[in-house]
């Protein structure tokens, strides 16, 4: 049976799995464990690894089906090529990957580090707060060269990963 992504409401990930599974539908909403970061402690909790999509399966994808699964509350809509076209199918080949890694329950990190030309904040160190835009970025060091604005002169600041994030 065919896997479809499903595009759900911000943050509305749960309610949807929940409100597909009690119409009888196979849902899969893949979750990691990740550190949360809150000002006074650290705790671990379970995040969409996709946040906004789940995965449903079905057998056939008529109107009936298509607006059953559209009616639930949450769902945003079905993914294809456009907004208006046919639902495209995930291949069980990607499913199984994502079940992998969801089992595996290895400490996966996304990182999300800003690109040549993007603008970014710092997070950590003496510069704290300020904003620049990234002039060069070497990954596999997590190195970033971060021009800042003072007083209408550029400064260039090499940063480590950990300590921008993109805006």
């Amino acid at each position: 049976m065919p896997w479809y992504a499903v595009h759900t409401r911000s943050r509305h990930e749960d309610r949807v799995c929940l409100g597909l599974q009690q119409k009888s539908f196979h849902a899969f909403l893949p979750k990691l464990e990740v550190w949360s970061k809150r000002k006074d402690r650290r705790k671990k909790i379970m995040l969409p690894m996709f946040p906004g999509y789940l995965f449903v399966e079905t057998t056939a994808l008529d109107n009936e089906i298509k607006l059953d699964v559209l009616k639930t509350f949450g769902v945003v809509r079905l993914l294809g090529k456009s907004a208006g076209s046919e639902p495209i199918p995930v291949p069980d080949a990607k499913i199984d990957a994502i079940r992998r890694i969801v089992d595996s329950k290895v400490e996966v990190q996304q990182f999300q580090y800003p690109r040549v030309g993007e603008p970014a904040r710092i997070i950590d160190g003496p510069f704290k707060g300020m904003e620049g835009h990234v002039l060069r970025t070497d990954y596999e060091k997590e190195l970033f060269v971060i021009e800042i604005e003072i007083l209408q002169r550029s400064v260039a600041i090499k940063m480590e990963g950990f300590q921008i994030t993109r805006l």
